[in-house]
């Protein structure tokens, strides 16, 4: 073996694990699944994150909540609202105007989804209004994304308490030099900004909780509103990593809002919940509201939530249950999760339920994997796209039912490719005890006799067919008589050497071995024409010179005839295949020609000629010049036959020529003239 091929094979997985243990080979596979699945997550995080997020949302979609949303209600600058009120940006008057008309209406708190960055005129009657109003927060919009300095307008009221020094907090936050704020005449009205994390594909599912500008972390707009409606001045916070292995990465508390644990993972953000059907957010038009025309009530001690909606105005984002939401919806869906102190967030051990999710996979692969017979071949092909939905459908669960993001990437992936080569090194393993098997069951058959037993199953019926063949039969003459005088080791050895040889003469010939019965062979090639006798003579002729001349020895033990080879040729029909019960078959070739060519061999001795040929075979070797022996009955047999040896001047005897042997033998056969 070249030292190419030996590295090859050792550096096949498939190979080396076939070589070891059945259950050392199954535990480098699932190695080697655990393996590939690190890299795919490593190399491809961006579009598996897409996808799981993407599945993962169905937690949310599949049995969304379906219930009216009392406590926020949406003032929705519409379409109807810019055809009866103007264009949007609306004057500063009437937006004073739509402050007013909204804690008229009895809203506890407003919260502007706009971000009111230039200074314009009736400023001051629109920060009256606001300063009037029960409550009210702004927006503001630090660019997380941007590529340009952007410094617009004011920011204001950061959290205290809360450093943006990563070394001090082990928080990764978010941080920008850019931002767009409102303007420095309204900086009296807290705010709260409202950029969120897009990710690759577009969606928006995480927000910031708090966003680092100038080393000062700024709230997002929900939370602003939480701290605002306490009417507190404190506006202090801390983040502390998680202690429970279910709970969150880090938590936010609020100083003035006791009580709130919000959620947070490594980098500070909050997750947006899709848990509830945008239908459940109830919205009004700002130009009814404007006009007194709303439904008496509908805002009564609720937090009015005011955004532009009106299509084409650039506040569009894609959620799981559209392509086309207005950005304001994000704001009542973080409000509502705080409101409900239930925020969706990933356990901070969620690697580890993950990796144990794996493992669970892992123990039931390997169980299908030593499990005997169809629970093999059809349980791998079957988990392997079951344990994948299994990861889903479990995620999903513990999302639409705890709230908890665990994710389900890596166990999918992971069984995937587990069961896929599981499947495919025991089927591998099949293959090659198959294939061991059949190569032994060709050593001691013919090739399409050995295939044919090995596709097929047994039965008691006999399985046979009637062909045309030309026989060849090759003995050691005084075999046994060595076999006595030797040890068995040497007498193994050369019969061993002999079957060898003689199978490498027949087979280069076109023939193939019948059976190896005591120290003879019987040789078959198909066919009883002329090639198939040109061939079986011509493998007799070097049996000869390379068995009886050169193998065997030439000075037997003291007392003891020479060993000698005798070949007996002949052609004719055969029934050929097996008979017996099905637990114990039997291969064998019945027909007169067998017996004859037997006995013809055996007549080698008595007539001193080391290769007879019968009469049949004889007569498509007639360029030979063949020499008749003469007619015989032989042994067993009711009709005679005349046999027929090569002209003495080829004998491939390996002695000189011998005197004619003329000693009778009782039960030799009768003689008949030619």
């Amino acid at each position: 073996m070249s030292i190419l091929s030996l590295a090859s094979k050792r550096l096949n997985p498939l190979t080396y694990a076939l070589g070891l243990m059945p259950n050392h080979g199954r535990l480098l596979m699932l190695g080697l699944a655990a393996v590939i699945s690190l890299l795919l997550v490593l190399f491809f995080s961006s579009a598996l994150k897409t996808l799981e997020e993407r599945l993962g949302d169905l937690g949310w979609t599949l049995n969304a909540k379906d219930f009216s949303e009392q406590r926020i209600t949406v003032v929705a600058i519409d379409e109807k609202s810019l055809a009866e009120v103007g264009p949007w940006p609306w004057p500063r008057q009437e937006m004073a105007n739509l402050v007013s008309a909204i804690d008229q209406a009895g809203a506890q708190i407003q919260l502007h989804d706009i971000v009111y960055a230039e200074a314009r005129p009736g400023d001051d009657a629109f920060l009256a209004a606001l300063q009037s109003a029960r409550g009210a927060v702004l927006a503001q919009v630090p660019a997380l994304q941007s590529d340009q300095a952007v410094r617009t307008g004011l920011l204001t009221h950061p959290l205290s308490s809360i450093s943006c020094n990563p070394a001090a907090t082990g928080l990764q936050s978010s941080s920008t030099q850019s931002f767009v704020a409102p303007n420095a005449g309204l900086a009296a009205i807290p705010t709260g900004h409202i950029t969120p994390i897009v990710a690759s594909d577009g969606g928006i599912r995480k927000v910031p909780a708090f966003i680092c500008v100038d080393d000062k972390p700024y709230p997002a707009l929900a939370l602003s509103a939480l701290l605002q409606a306490t009417h507190s001045q404190n506006w202090g916070a801390t983040v502390s990593a998680g202690e429970a292995l279910l709970g969150p990465a880090q938590v936010l508390r609020l100083d003035s809002y006791p009580g709130l644990d919000i959620p947070l993972d490594a980098q500070g953000n909050m997750r947006i919940s899709y848990s509830s059907l945008p239908s459940n957010y109830r919205a009004i038009s700002a130009s009814d509201l404007l006009n007194g025309s709303i439904e008496s009530g509908i805002l009564e001690d609720t937090w009015a939530l005011v955004g532009v909606t009106a299509f084409g105005q650039g506040d569009i984002v894609p959620t799981p249950f559209s392509g086309a939401t207005p950005g304001v919806e994000l704001q009542a869906r973080i409000l509502g999760s705080l409101l409900d102190v239930n925020m969706p967030y990933t356990p901070r051990a969620a690697s580890g339920l993950l990796g144990m999710l794996s493992l669970i996979f892992s123990f039931l692969l390997f169980g299908l994997a030593n499990a005997r017979d169809r629970w093999s071949a059809y349980g791998l092909p079957v988990a392997a796209v079951i344990l994948p939905f299994v990861a889903v459908a479990l995620h999903i669960q513990l999302l639409g039912g705890a709230n908890i993001w665990l994710g389900w990437v890596f166990p999918a992936i992971f069984s995937f490719f587990a069961a896929g080569l599981l499947l495919l090194l025991e089927q591998s393993r099949i293959r090659s005890e198959h294939g061991r098997v059949f190569a032994n069951l060709n050593s001691y058959l013919p090739h399409d006799v050995a295939k044919e037993i090995a596709f097929n199953l047994p039965s008691s019926s006999i399985n046979a067919k009637r062909c045309d063949v030309t026989l060849l039969n090759a003995d050691l003459r005084n075999f046994s008589a060595f076999g006595e005088a030797r040890p068995p080791e040497e007498s193994a050895a050369l019969l061993h050497v002999f079957f060898v040889r003689a199978t490498e003469i027949v087979e280069a010939h076109g023939g193939q071995i019948q059976e190896f019965k005591g120290d003879s062979l019987l040789a078959v090639w198909d066919g009883d024409h002329s090639d198939s006798a040109q061939r079986a003579l011509q493998a007799a002729k070097d049996m000869q010179v390379s068995i009886d001349q050169e193998l065997l020895p030439r000075h037997p033990p003291a007392g003891l005839e020479p060993l000698a080879l005798g070949i007996g040729i002949e052609q004719g029909p055969v029934l050929r295949g097996s008979i017996g019960p099905a637990h114990r078959r039997s291969h064998t070739m019945l027909g007169d020609s067998v017996a004859i060519t037997l006995r013809i061999q055996e007549m080698t001795a008595e007539l001193a000629q080391s290769v007879l040929i019968g009469e049949c075979a004889a007569r498509h070797l007639s360029d030979h010049k063949l020499e008749s022996q003469g007619s015989y009955l032989l042994k067993g047999l009711k009709t005679p036959h005349t046999l027929f040896a090569l002209p003495f001047s080829v004998s491939n005897e390996r002695s000189k020529p011998r005197q004619p042997n003329l000693k009778v033998v009782a039960g030799s056969g009768q003689q008949f003239s030619s």
